[in-house]
């Protein structure tokens, strides 16, 4: 998911280099290769364990299964992004059909995940953390794919794709604010996460950034295909063209504050004490990365010098990070921890019927 971004933030850098297209295309290969090889992993350890009904119950495992769609996700767009310039006649059709399996995944973590949250899953107040957004980001990822994906297409398919494309971006920014409110008032009465955790506050920069760059590229698409596509509503098109650029501003104004507060709470911590690396650092990444592809896109849509030099800057910021982190996480795998099996039927899984805690079967012998 990082990897993605950094490969679509590389293409997309403001200021034209030729030998980052190329860079920008292997680091997408990269990822794909990632991507590809992790879904087998993560397959074969299922049908090893055969715990998926254990991950889906706990509170804290459950939560990054919202990142597969979302890594997805980062395939199609880089696919897209790097072909489109080709005109490889078959890659609207490939990209499609790939973003309609992926919406449907998106929803099945958006839908799935928060009903067994509220239903089935035990939380503590004090012990949530900024991953309980994570299964309700895929909807606002995909519907900025989706916008890519509609403009390698016109007529009614493109049409479809950017309504569709709206309303996954509704569904998944509306309870993404839900639950940032949620996630600051834990962090009011219980203060910033310990060190080892304490990266999850740029969770909350994704839903944020992603939904400002989302409607923003959804109005670019929205101006090109309504005006044909419904006739009907003659100004549709330029009114959510205008309502792309004002909300995707005033959003990104908001992921400025999240982007400070993320910041601040990392260096006082630091201060405070060592910060351990784990793979929790990823959230670095593509959270920030959001916030990036927002700015540049205001950068595209006014021209003004500011938005262009803040995403410059940042881009720059966030491919160094990634290198620290890809590193650390090859030496986290070299030392075993990152392959280290977790058995999930050990820990405690509740589920919540007539105000009783129903156990996993194992637990209750």
């Amino acid at each position: 998911m990082g990897t993605g971004m950094v490969s679509t933030l590389l293409y997309g850098f403001p200021y034209e280099w030729s030998p980052l297209k190329y860079i920008a295309m292997g680091i997408a290969l990269l990822n794909l290769l990632m991507f590809v090889v992790f879904l087998v992993l993560f397959i074969w350890r299922l049908v090893q364990y055969g715990d998926f009904f254990y991950i889906l119950l706990h509170p804290q495992l459950s939560m990054p299964l919202g990142a597969v769609p979302m890594a997805f996700t980062t395939v199609i767009t880089s696919m897209v992004t790097i072909l489109a310039s080709y005109e490889v006649a078959w890659m609207p059709t490939l990209a499609l059909v790939l973003w309609c399996i992926n919406i449907v995944f998106a929803l099945l973590s958006c839908l799935a995940i928060p009903f067994l949250i509220t239903s089935h899953q035990k939380h503590a107040f004090e012990n949530v953390n900024a991953t309980i957004l994570l299964p309700v980001v895929p909807t606002v990822v995909a519907s900025s794919a989706g916008a890519i994906v509609a403009s390698v297409h016109s007529g009614t398919t493109a049409v479809a794709v950017v309504l569709i494309s709206y309303a996954l971006w509704a569904m998944g920014v509306g309870i993404s604010l839900m639950l940032i409110t949620f996630y600051v008032v834990r962090l009011i009465l219980h203060k910033l996460p310990p060190p080892e955790t304490i990266i999850s506050v740029f969770i909350p920069l994704g839903p944020l950034g992603q939904s400002s760059y989302a409607i923003q590229l959804l109005g670019v698409q929205a101006l090109r295909v309504f005006p044909d596509g419904l006739s009907q509503m003659t100004y549709l098109g330029e009114v959510l063209h205008s309502l792309g650029f004002f909300l995707g501003l005033l959003i990104w104004s908001l992921a400025i504050w999240w982007f400070t507060h993320a910041i601040y709470s990392v260096l006082y911590t630091r201060f405070c004490g060592p910060v351990p690396f784990n793979l929790g650092w990823w959230a670095l990444i593509f959270p920030t990365g959001t916030f990036v592809s927002s700015s540049g896109e205001l950068w595209d849509l006014t021209g003004y010098t500011f938005f262009r030099i803040l995403a410059s800057t940042i881009t720059v910021g966030i491919v160094l990070l990634w290198i620290v982190v890809i590193l650390g996480t090859i030496r986290y795998a070299w030392t075993g921890e990152l392959f280290k099996p977790i058995n999930t039927r050990h820990l405690e899984v509740h589920t919540y019927v007539e105000g009783e805690d129903v156990q996993s079967p194992e637990q209750r012998v």
